[in-house]
């Protein structure tokens, strides 16, 4: 039995292109989410005034972005792009989140046994983080007559980890309008 099956038709883009196919969260949202909230957070004053304060850089860690949509989005690559922000920002130090700290501590102890000595990286002198920003996404659906609404809130806090005094937080609203044929080929 031969089925009939197309081949589909792939294309490549710029992967800073927008491109929404279905509506759902998708990588720009991610990207541009991030990127604002980070630039928001970074001009208000907490940091000036810890900066007065200590004369240091902040040192901040990302902590869990909750998912609590009605989709499945990944919260990883989300995460990723405020790290990223951050990061780029110049104006924080990022520290390791306990995901990855795990391995990195793994890494030490081989050293310390397989590594020479003038090489191998010591423990105990990891960088604590001052803030850990938090947050979570949220969603709104709505539809009638092939007519659907998409809302996104995106809420995050940096929180100070010594007096768990919320220092800034942020939303970021989307709304998406799709519209569905109602006659497919």
């Amino acid at each position: 039995l031969v089925g009939c099956a197309s081949n589909p038709r792939v294309s490549r883009v710029a992967s800073d292109e927008v491109v929404d196919l279905s509506g759902y969260w998708n990588d720009t949202d991610s990207r541009e989410v991030s990127e604002e909230m980070i630039a928001d957070s970074l001009g208000r004053v907490w940091i000036d005034e810890w900066r007065g304060a200590t004369g240091e850089k902040p040192t901040v860690i990302v902590g869990a972005v909750r998912n609590r949509s009605s989709e499945h989005i990944n919260t990883t690559t989300f995460t990723k792009d405020l790290e990223r922000a951050f990061v780029n920002s110049g104006r924080v130090r990022l520290v390791a989140s306990s995901d990855e700290r795990g391995g990195l501590r793994d890494e030490r102890l081989d050293q310390l046994r397989n590594a020479t000595i003038d090489t191998a990286k010591s423990m105990g002198k990891e960088i604590g983080a001052d803030f850990m920003l938090i947050g979570g996404i949220n969603t709104i659906i709505d539809g009638a007559a092939g007519t659907s609404v998409r809302f996104y809130q995106v809420e995050l806090e940096l929180v100070n980890l010594e007096s768990n005094e919320k220092v800034w937080i942020g939303q970021k609203k989307i709304k998406k309008v799709v519209e569905r044929s109602r006659y497919r080929l």
